[in-house]
């Protein structure tokens, strides 16, 4: 194996996580995941070949918009629990505020802290303010978290030839004029 090249992400901290770039040694957190029923919400379950692929696009993304989705790793135990951020896959219509927790780490607040750390961001340092989330109507989880974070069902739509409605978030920088 040769050197990795190191992407260009921004390192974002909160109470209990760091927000950080991809890195190979989150690959079998991410496998897990992505071969569990927990991933039917992003389209899986995966093989781990699949998932490898997955994993894959998550540095892509980061290299070719300069966003992406932040590792979350938690501060006091250093251990992987999801992933948070903005996409925009090709056919997305706009970025999409996006997230998974792993196993283990749900109902603690952590993609509550996560997503409201990578939407300040992204709303400030990227531009990308007022971003959408696409959920499935029965991902009841999902739902619940996209409303304690502010946004609202916009419409329902389509994304990969499934049915989603579309969330909106507020606009961070008007909230703040």
């Amino acid at each position: 194996m040769t050197a990795a090249v190191a992407l260009p992400v921004p390192v974002l901290t909160t109470a209990r996580l760091i927000l950080r770039g991809p890195e190979e040694r989150d690959f079998e957190a991410v496998a897990a995941f992505g071969t569990s029923e927990r991933s039917r919400w992003v389209g899986g379950p995966f093989n781990r070949f699949e998932s490898w692929g997955r994993f894959l696009s998550g540095f892509g993304h980061w290299a070719l918009r300069g966003f992406g989705y932040w590792t979350l790793e938690e501060r006091a135990t250093g251990r992987v629990a999801g992933r948070v951020g903005i996409i925009a896959h090709d056919g997305w219509e706009e970025p999409e505020l996006g997230w998974h927790l792993f196993d283990g780490f749900e109902g603690q607040g952590l993609a509550l802290e996560a997503a409201q750390a990578a939407r300040a961001h992204a709303a400030q340092a990227m531009g990308l303010d007022g971003v959408i989330s696409y959920i499935d109507p029965a991902n009841t989880r999902s739902a619940r978290l996209a409303q304690r974070l502010g946004a609202r069902v916009e419409r329902d739509g389509f994304l990969l030839g499934q049915p989603m409605q579309v969330w909106r978030h507020p606009r961070l920088n008007e909230a703040r004029a």
